[in-house]
């Protein structure tokens, strides 16, 4: 919390007020934490606060869903039982909860941390940043001047906390298209320790019905996706793996070391290759991790915990 350098905090939506020393507040969870010279060797001085933006968390429509940056996780997780998702055939939306849930993240972080602010920290293991590039997201950015300009999700991030925004410019939505929504997808997520950080988080999603795309995150420093005309065998999808990723893009830190980040990767594409390459509810596939197969209910003798409450 240590942000005694701020000397104003100004209500916009506009970058065109933007100046050195500026930082955007949407959530602020780890704006917060990181403290005023966090973001360089000049401390912060003011906070261009998104609070009031009143931007639409989320908006359904027959071309897909558009996520208001500041679209908090709690919001989103109420997404696939929301009356807007009620009827539609898209099982891209059994996702959202499961990269919700690799928050693993108290009730506060939930009703405070914010699509926007996931993606715009950048850091390996966000799993909005996973959920956002598996489903072939767009974000759209605004800049100072009126200008604005599309980029995808899966090159908006460039590296372990680095993106593409230059300084000034603002994340204001995040499309997901209905048509890698109406994908029949798969799920991954590892971690050194129950219920820790992400090591390995990998998406894949079958398009058309026979286009395999594999979307490898938290083992890279940022999103690798591997596309396919059909769905690979183990061999050629462990070539595109050693082609598609050097020894020095795996992420290395205390959540994981990089060899043990590639081997999980190899393990858990493979997974998803074999999940994805027989008929949906096959019994008997090998399935690491947790928050996958998404559950329609509670189990019987448990307790339901609203993340949103």
């Amino acid at each position: 919390m240590d942000m005694n350098t701020i000397e104003a905090v100004v209500r916009t939506t506009d970058p065109a007020q933007w100046r050195d020393g500026d930082a955007w507040l949407a959530g602020g969870t780890v704006l917060f934490s990181y403290g005023s010279y966090a973001f360089g060797p000049r401390p912060l001085t003011r906070l261009l606060d998104l609070g009031e933006a009143g931007w639409t968390p989320v908006t359904v429509t027959d071309d897909g869903i558009e996520l208001a940056a500041t679209c908090t996780i709690a919001e989103l997780y109420n997404l696939p039982a929301s009356p807007a998702a009620a009827g539609r055939s898209w099982p891209g939306l059994d996702l959202v909860r499961a990269c919700c849930d690799s928050f693993v993240a108290s009730f506060k972080i939930w009703n405070m941390s914010t699509v926007g602010g996931n993606l715009c920290t950048s850091l390996p293991a966000g799993p909005i940043i996973s959920l956002c590039a598996g489903l072939d997201g767009t974000a759209t950015i605004l800049g100072p001047g009126g200008t604005s300009r599309r980029v995808p999700v899966a090159d908006f991030i460039t590296g372990d906390a680095t993106n593409c925004l230059a300084p000034g410019e603002l994340l204001r939505s995040v499309h997901l298209p209905a048509s890698a929504l109406a994908s029949r997808v798969a799920f991954r997520r590892l971690s050194l320790s129950n219920l820790g950080r992400s090591g390995a988080l990998l998406i894949g999603r079958l398009d058309g019905g026979a286009s395999l795309v594999l979307t490898v995150t938290a083992a890279t420093k940022r999103p690798v996706q591997l596309r396919f005309d059909g769905v690979p065998d183990a061999d050629r999808l462990a070539a595109a793996l050693d082609d598609a990723i050097p020894a020095e893009l795996y992420h290395d830190d205390i959540h994981g070391l990089p060899a043990w980040r590639r081997d999980m990767a190899y393990r858990l594409a493979e997974e998803i290759r074999a999940e994805l390459a027989v008929p949906e509810g096959t019994p008997g596939l090998a399935v690491s991790g947790d928050f996958w197969p998404p559950r329609s209910a509670t189990p019987p003798g448990s307790t339901a915990l609203s993340k949103g409450a």
